[in-house]
């Protein structure tokens, strides 16, 4: 890798600015801003800038990053992709599901290697999760719990979250499409979901004009009911995924990087790694990337699998009930 371009001057442009750094020692790293304006100075891991897509792609790029807010993913990813770079778009994949069907195309079109940044699959302790269910390790599974919340204005505590991306229906925000990661996640482990009813809120604590809180209740091929609670309003970030199984349950934290199996009379820790640098999961996404650019074997999210997060989203928003805030 000798030459990429990162879209977008947020956080997680930032952070992917800086791996690429860490990981490809005199690699020259390029930013782009997502509303492609002439910047004032560098920012921080970057050897340059360009006005706008178009002259990033005539640079000669081994890679490029889609890190701007969703909305404008498939205006950024365009270009990139005609021009046959290797391109890696933050999740969610688009904003809508017809932006996500045209992505699809163009990939195709131009055999150009994409993936979507879904990094909670790199947790070691996902990766066991996972095997752990394929090997029936609780039995047959009737319900799953999956349960996150994070206190939106303590994301961004530099700006008002009022400012932010996560508060703007403008720019793909909300709960459903910003912690879209339980939902890659819950097919990427329980398979194809079908949506029974979903409650998508606003909170007055909030006040924004997109869903701060969403309950859905979805069930699956083998009729396990997945129960899916996101929410921007928990002060203390809570990340967990509970199995009740005919043999017992399990219990994955994603915070402590743990797993927990409880039968009737015993628990076993079966996974901890509470020190873990979540940072590590960022890094192995992006060279299980370079990995697909260069044609080797690699687990990355490919773009019909993310597109199809999107369509589960498009289900839950269509047939909602909607407390306190617009469709």
């Amino acid at each position: 890798m000798k030459k990429a371009v990162v879209v977008g001057l947020g956080n997680i442009a930032t952070r992917h600015r800086r791996n690429l750094k860490k990981l490809f020692p005199g690699i020259l790293v390029f930013a782009v801003s997502s509303s492609e304006r002439v910047l004032s100075e560098l920012v921080d891991d970057c050897d340059g800038y360009f006005p706008d897509i178009q002259n990033a792609v005539s640079e000669g790029l081994d890679l490029a990053i889609v890190a701007s807010p969703s909305t404008y993913h498939f205006k950024h990813a365009q270009k990139l992709i005609e021009a046959g770079i290797p391109t890696l778009i933050e999740k969610p994949v688009t904003a809508t599901l017809a932006d996500a069907k045209s992505l699809i195309e163009l990939s195709s079109k131009h055999e150009t290697p994409v993936s979507i940044g879904y990094c909670l699959r790199y947790i070691p302790s996902a990766i066991m999760f996972k095997k752990l269910i394929e090997h029936d390790s609780v039995g047959n599974i009737y319900n799953v719990n999956i349960d996150i919340g994070q206190f939106l204005p303590d994301w961004r505590p530099t700006k008002s979250y009022r400012e932010s991306v996560s508060a703007s229906k403008a720019l793909g925000g909300g709960v459903l499409l910003e912690l879209s990661h339980e939902l890659d996640y819950a097919q990427w482990l329980f398979g194809e979901l079908n949506i029974v009813n979903s409650i998508l809120r606003s909170s007055r604590e909030l006040l924004m004009d997109v869903e701060s809180i969403a309950d859905i209740t979805a069930i699956n091929n083998n009729q396990t009911v997945v129960n899916i609670h996101m929410d921007f309003l928990q002060k203390k970030t809570w990340r967990q995924c509970n199995i009740i199984g005919s043999e017992g349950r399990l219990t994955w934290d994603l915070i402590q990087n743990e797993i927990i199996k409880y039968t009737k009379n015993n628990k076993e820790i079966i996974y901890s790694d509470p020190d873990w640098d979540s940072n590590e999961m960022y890094l192995d996404m992006l060279l299980d990337f370079v990995s697909k650019s260069t044609g080797l074997l690699n687990e990355c999210v490919t773009l019909d699998v993310a597109v199809k997060t999107v369509e589960l989203i498009e289900e839950i928003k269509t047939n909602s009930l909607y407390i306190g805030c617009a469709k």
